[in-house]
């Protein structure tokens, strides 16, 4: 689609921008731009809007990182969940597919990413500092290790628990239920849940 086919520079412009997006094409921007320019004048400002606040107003979690409304999210505000343990994750996605499950009543640390040197991304890279931090002060009594089974995944894993093994803090990993090369958040909530319910020391598994 060529910019001459474009009646209009203001609607090539929002075809441009949405265009931008993971997973839609030129054609699929048209689509959704159109769709937009049949609304009530009230429904696309409320839709402008709500991304404008997201981008202004959202706010990551001073303590795990995750996305949230204030400095500290509701998990790690609700005095019901267990703060001596952790599970460690490596994004917010992931963090939304276990709490689906409802078999997890701890605390998470959002790392931000894995270890791929092939990808630039190094440990320095990744919120590994904060996560000791909370080890060295003494109140953690299990890690659990809930990244992807990917050899990204594996290969931080394994650099967590050589890095944090000297605290003496119980460090185990979600059980293989969870296919080898599969990435979590799309692993079924059923798979999931079964896997954090049944993990295993990390040990066990080198």
């Amino acid at each position: 689609m060529t910019s001459a086919s474009f009646p209009s520079k203001l609607l090539e412009s929002a075809v441009n921008e949405f265009a931008k997006l993971p997973g839609i094409g030129r054609k699929t921007a048209l689509r959704l731009v159109l769709h937009l320019l049949k609304q009530e004048r009230e429904t696309v400002f409320k839709f402008s809007d709500s991304i404008r606040l997201m981008r202004e107003e959202i706010m990551y979690c001073k303590s795990c990182h995750n996305i949230s409304d204030s400095e500290t999210c509701h998990i790690c505000a609700n005095t019901n969940r267990n703060h001596e343990l952790i599970c460690v994750v490596e994004s917010i996605r992931d963090v939304m597919a276990i709490e689906n499950t409802q078999q997890f009543d701890g605390v998470y640390h959002v790392l931000g990413g894995v270890i791929s040197p092939m990808d630039g991304i190094g440990p320095d890279d990744l919120t590994i500092g904060p996560l000791e931090e909370k080890l060295k002060a003494g109140n953690i009594s299990e890690v659990v290790f809930a990244l992807s089974t990917t050899m990204e995944g594996d290969t931080t894993n394994f650099y967590l628990f050589k890095k944090f093994e000297k605290y003496g803090v119980r460090m185990t990993t979600i059980a293989r239920g969870v296919s080898i090369g599969d990435e979590l958040e799309y692993t079924d909530e059923v798979t999931l849940g079964r896997s954090l319910v049944n993990r295993l020391p990390f040990e066990n598994t080198l």
